[in-house]
């Protein structure tokens, strides 16, 4: 309007110190940069992820897809991927970045967990699911033989589906790992790191170190050298573009064999802020630096979870077709992409 007077410097000073932290961070958070957009499926992946979205509603059935408002639902429901979460819906960990509740004393394992998550993966109809956990520190074994008899019922009751287990650190039982995973009949056994070693204290739970999740991906490798071991990194949360290269080179040399990297978005104020959004550049650098290690597949952008395409990750591991030329949908990132020019992501029918 004409004639109105701007706050002064001082004035916007004194009205930022008469706002309470948890609305200071409200005002800071970042805005998402235009590259956030990802694509509908059509075709034939359509058909598939509307079969699998009746199948889901018919039966009310709960995934993680749903409950984590993943972005990429469409693309792995429509790819016949999909994830389940056992052992509860809190953790006995409290890290800065997740948005799963935290409890000291979890309630008591269901014993018909295994069974109704067999039903669920079932009714669903994927054709690869992956089953992730909260961590039950309070157990002695962290819920290893929990998740191990999770796992076997879904293989009995559906052989023809390809397992992914996306398992918490045990608290370092190796012996539980082991337990676990004797001929245990899953295709991935994936733990995420999260954030580079130097940001353990700042991203995770004191129980949780970069350390130990080697460890635990380590020990995996040489117990199962027969599947495939997964991990994923989270960026944006203060690390620099040559600790991310320095991940991936340790990751590499202990066996990983697949790897994804991430965008970290904040759940919420209260939880660890955006420290930056990395570009598409620097996802495509990743991905191909990935490569040039060896990783047998590999994810990265903004846009991309742990799980992302997970079977078809799998599938690019055993020596299939890179997952990021099949039907970009702008999720990941990668020089590999036939017509697709780095930076500018801004194809697709749906913006996050």
């Amino acid at each position: 309007m004409a004639g109105q007077k701007l706050p002064t410097f001082e004035e916007n000073s004194a009205k930022s110190r008469k706002l309470s932290p948890m609305q200071r961070r409200r005002a800071n958070r970042k805005r998402l940069p235009n590259w956030f957009r990802t694509s509908l499926p059509t075709g034939q992946g359509q058909v598939a992820f509307n079969e699998i979205q009746g199948n889901v509603t018919m039966h009310e059935l709960n995934t993680v897809c749903q409950e984590a408002r993943c972005p990429n639902i469409h693309d792995c429901w429509g790819r016949g991927t999909a994830t389940f979460m056992v052992a509860g819906e809190q953790c006995t960990r409290g890290c800065k970045f997740c948005a799963v509740g935290t409890i000291k004393t979890p309630p008591s394992l269901d014993p018909k967990e295994p069974e109704n998550l067999a039903e669920a993966v079932d009714l669903m109809g994927v054709s690869h699911a992956v089953i992730t956990c909260v961590n039950r520190d309070e157990l002695p074994d962290g819920g290893a033989s929990h998740y191990r008899a999770c796992l076997e019922a879904v293989h009995q009751r559906c052989p023809e589906v390809g397992l992914e287990f996306l398992c918490s650190d045990l608290d370092g039982n190796i012996d539980a790992l082991e337990i676990l995973l004797e001929d245990l009949e899953i295709r991935v056994f994936a733990h995420n790191v999260e954030c580079v070693p130097r940001l353990d204290s700042r991203v995770r739970d004191r129980r949780a170190s970069f350390k130990q999740s080697l460890q635990i991906l380590s020990e995996a490798k040489r117990l199962r050298p027969d599947i495939m071991i997964k991990s994923s990194l989270m960026v944006g949360v203060g690390e620099t573009d040559e600790e991310v290269e320095g991940v991936m080179e340790i990751l590499h040399q202990i066996g990983v064999d697949i790897l994804t990297i991430g965008q970290y978005l904040s759940p919420s104020p209260s939880h660890l802020p955006v420290d930056r959004f990395p570009s598409p550049e620097s996802f495509a650098k990743w991905d191909l630096f990935a490569r040039d290690l060896g990783f047998k597949g590999v994810a990265c952008g903004p846009l991309v979870r742990s799980s992302y395409r997970a079977g078809l990750l799998w599938h690019e591991a055993m020596g299939g077709a890179p997952v990021v030329t099949a039907d970009a949908t702008g999720s990941a990132i990668s020089y590999l992409q036939p017509k697709v020019t780095i930076g500018d992501q801004s194809g697709g029918s749906e913006t996050l």
